[in-house]
């Protein structure tokens, strides 16, 4: 059974198949989270990009989009688009993140996602963290598989704008892509502002959430 408290997580496990991916889906939420959370812990854990400099950009960026927060992040090197080939030691590398902390909240991929990467570690998430709360995050890309997410977190005008001032300080590699600029970031998060009644938002995707009405 899943429960959603209302009191504010002391530890989070943040999960994504490439460096970037978190920052990207929901590293407002992690700005606004960590910023009104001093000492939160955060257990990163990236798949792919280890020992090269997107590592660099990813340290960097973790701990520049988790302010005050205990980080500890950790970066595989499983080869980027082909973790379905490496089904065991992606599973491995996320039961090996469940020995070491018991999260409140999980940020991961969510499993309607199209990149085969994603969409992996999507499924192996609820495998490993079987009585979590984990909030499947999206990224726009050309594949057009954004779909219709049911939680919100609304951001503060100046969390999205630090969001995406972040994304491109400290991914430089990234920045030949053509659907990583500034317009397509807002972009969508007007869009999921719009679905909560806010100026902006991040939006996920969640499987399985029970309820405590009583307050028990």
């Amino acid at each position: 059974m899943i429960a959603l408290s209302t009191g504010r997580p002391r530890r989070i496990a943040v999960l994504a198949a490439h460096c970037d991916d978190i920052a990207i889906g929901a590293g407002g939420s992690l700005l606004t989270l960590c910023g009104g959370n001093p000492g939160v812990r955060v257990d990163a854990l990236v798949l792919t990009g280890g020992g090269t400099a997107r590592e660099d950009e990813e340290h960097a960026a973790l701990a520049a989009f988790c302010p005050g927060a205990d980080l500890r992040v950790t970066v595989g090197k499983l080869p980027d688009g082909r973790l379905p080939a490496h089904w065991e030691e992606a599973k491995a590398a996320v039961e090996e993140l469940r020995s070491r902390t018991d999260p409140d909240l999980i940020f991961a991929p969510n499993t309607l996602d199209a990149h085969q990467d994603h969409r992996g570690l999507a499924e192996l998430v609820p495998q490993v963290f079987r009585d979590h709360l984990a909030l499947g995050y999206e990224i726009v890309k050309w594949d057009g598989d954004l779909g219709r997410p049911s939680v919100y977190q609304p951001l503060a005008d100046e969390i999205a704008e630090e969001k995406v001032r972040l994304l491109h300080t400290h991914y430089p590699s990234q920045r030949r892509r053509p659907w990583y600029d500034r317009e397509a970031f807002l972009g969508l998060a007007r869009i999921r502002g719009i679905e909560c009644k806010s100026r902006y938002a991040e939006a996920f995707h969640v499987n399985k959430l029970t309820l405590d009405l009583a307050g028990g």
